[in-house]
C-alpha cells in the first residue's frame, strides 16, 4: 500500500479493498490468491475508485486478461477500477509469500526456491538451490526427476518421485 494512503478516511477503504483483494484466485492455480502470489504490487484510491497495479509472472502470461477481469469484479463495489500493469521490475517467484509457498506445496506444486547466493543476474536467469535437489511434495523426498521442462501451464515444469513415484508439477523461478 502507497504511504500516502495508509492514513485518514481512505485508510479502511484500501484496507477493505485488500482484503477484497487477498480473497482473488490466481485461475490457473486456483489454491492461491493473486496476492500470495505477488502478482498484486499495490492498490492506490482514485477519484472514481481505485487503481491496482499488476505484474503479470512473465509478459506472455495467457491468463493476464481473465486476472484484470477477475479484479475488477471482485472490486466492483469500490467504484472505477483501473488496472494498471506494471513489467518493470520483472516478476520473480522470490515474490511468493511463505503462506503461498505452503499453498502450493499442499495442492502437490513444488515451489521455487530462493535465488543462491551471488547468483542473481540482471535479466532474472539464476541458478536456484531447489533445482539440485527438488523435494516432492507429497513425501518430501529430494529423489526426483524432470519429465518436462512444460507442464500445465508454461511457467510449470513435470516432475515425478521416484520414492512415492507421484507426478508433480513444479513453479519454475523466474
Amino acid at each position: 500500500m502507497n504511504q500516502a494512503s495508509a492514513h485518514g478516511p481512505a485508510c479502511g477503504r484500501l484496507e477493505a479493498a485488500w482484503e477484497v483483494l487477498r480473497q482473488v484466485p490466481d485461475p490457473e492455480v486456483p489454491v492461491i490468491s493473486l496476492c500470495e502470489l505477488g502478482i498484486v504490487r499495490d492498490l492506490k484510491e482514485t477519484a472514481g475508485g481505485l487503481e491496482v497495479v499488476l505484474t503479470p509472472t512473465y509478459s506472455g502470461c495467457p491468463a493476464t486478461e481473465l486476472i484484470q477481469d477477475d479484479v475488477r469484479a471482485a472490486l466492483a463495489a469500490f467504484g472505477e477500477i483501473e488496472i494498471t500493469m506494471q513489467r518493470a521490475p520483472a516478476w520473480t517467484t522470490d515474490w511468493i509469500s511463505d503462506a503461498g509457498r505452503e499453498k502450493l506445496r499442499a495442492y502437490g506444486i513444488a515451489p521455487p526456491g530462493p535465488v543462491a547466493a551471488g547468483q542473481g543476474q540482471p535479466i532474472r536467469l539464476v541458478h536456484r538451490a531447489s533445482l539440485t535437489k527438488l523435494a516432492c511434495p507429497r513425501c518430501g523426498s529430494e529423489q526426483t526427476e524432470k519429465l518436462s521442462a512444460f507442464g500445465s501451464t508454461a511457467c510449470k515444469a513435470l516432475y515425478r518421485c521416484m520414492a512415492c513415484r507421484e507426478p508433480f508439477e513444479y513453479f519454475k523461478p523466474l
